[in-house]
């Protein structure tokens, strides 16, 4: 009997490691969240991208299942046994386009492809220093640095790489500005903005507007230093985040018009402080921590615009006083179905997170743990 047990247990280790050498495959943790399971729930879950810190390969991706109010932490080393190293270091977005989940993995250097109903990795395409993602058709758009990780005023411009999605490979490139963030695709042409964040305190300025007709960037324009988020409203205005120089100009929302022609033909400094946000409707929720060198103050401030008027209508959208519990606000989404606001916490940036969710009335519903810097996140549908 002893020498069965013995064999069992030297068949389990030996398929847990023998396809990535020494490495044990840490298996994914579930938790029932206070949700209430539906079953006929659209969006009926979320994939969350932890973006772990830079150099401990730590970048995790985690299951939030509507339809079983269930959580599931670090899914993808279970989904991909054969994958070494897991998913790698710094986990810098995640989308969904189509059937696949695309994942940008900033230092490891590439967009991991993956089933995005099973998690399954279907490929990696390796891109330089990669950033952001937007898509058109049968394209995806990746952003990229290009240049080495590090501050350095000679650092080269950046690109936009183009990726064929049906037969994931890399079909053209263009240069842009310096160190470019996050893209907009809108009536034929890519929208990018340009942070220069490798060349301060001579930040970029500009966002460039790619023609993907040809794939040529036709114009940069100017609109404030240091850029970086970028995201349209169901008007179709752009809304754009300049972080400013972490000192003494302040991050301030950018709303921009953009004509059929492609040219950027109105841009409205709004005035308000922002460090993060996402669009719900009528609405754009942020947050807005103070920087003092680099580091969050106390002060954090939860915010509600109308992206029609282009003001802020509510001071507070945390309504419960369970603001105080959120440590390091780093990420924000709404469920474009239930208008619930979703806060991902870093808490101390080096251990787990938490993601917390809101009503629109601004009561906290739920909260659950999650891997290490929790950030993106990509609701999933039937």
């Amino acid at each position: 009997m002893m020498k069965s047990v013995s064999y069992i247990l030297f068949v389990i280790v030996f398929l847990f490691s023998s396809c990535r050498g020494d490495e044990i495959i840490v298996t994914s943790e579930s938790e029932k969240t206070d949700v209430i399971p539906d079953i006929n729930s659209n969006p009926y879950g979320f994939y969350l991208l932890n973006e772990g810190n830079m150099g401990s390969n730590k970048a995790s991706l985690d299951f939030m299942d509507y339809r079983t109010g269930t959580y599931q932490r670090n899914i993808y080393a279970e989904r991909n046994p054969n994958v070494v190293k897991e998913l790698g270091d710094v986990g810098n977005e995640v989308r969904i386009y189509r059937d696949k989940l695309y994942v940008v993995v900033n230092a490891s250097h590439k967009v991991e492809v993956l089933d995005a109903v099973t998690g399954v990795s279907i490929k990696h395409i390796d891109i330089p220093n990669c950033r952001s993602l937007a898509f058109d058709d049968e394209n995806a758009y990746v952003s990229s640095y290009v240049a080495p990780i590090g501050v350095d005023t000679d650092v080269k411009e950046g690109a936009v790489y183009r990726i064929d999605i049906n037969s994931l490979q890399i079909t053209g490139n263009v240069k842009v500005g310096y160190q470019p963030e996050e893209m907009v695709a809108k009536n034929g042409f890519l929208y990018v903005a340009n942070s220069g964040g490798y060349r301060l305190p001579d930040y970029d300025n500009t966002i460039s507007t790619i023609r993907l007709s040809d794939f040529e960037q036709i114009k940069k324009t100017p609109v404030a230093i240091n850029l970086s988020l970028l995201r349209e409203d169901k008007y179709g205005k752009l809304w754009l985040l300049s972080r400013g120089n972490y000192k003494d100009i302040p991050s301030i929302l950018y709303r921009l018009t953009v004509a059929t022609s492609g040219d950027i033909t109105a841009i409205e400094n709004t005035g308000i402080p922002c460090s993060n946000f996402a669009i719900g409707g009528d609405k754009l929720y942020l947050y807005n921590t103070q920087w003092v060198n680099n580091t969050p103050s106390d002060e954090i401030a939860y915010r509600v615009v109308d992206v029609l008027q282009g003001v802020v209508i509510n001071e507070s959208f945390i309504s419960d006083g369970t603001a105080s519990n959120i440590k390091v606000p780093y990420g924000i989404t709404v469920n474009p179905s239930t208008g619930d606001v979703i806060i991902c916490d870093a808490k101390n940036y080096v251990s787990s997170g938490t993601i917390n969710s809101y009503s629109p009335q601004g009561k906290m519903e739920w909260s659950v743990r999650t891997g290490d810097i929790p950030a993106h996140i990509a609701f999933i549908y039937k």
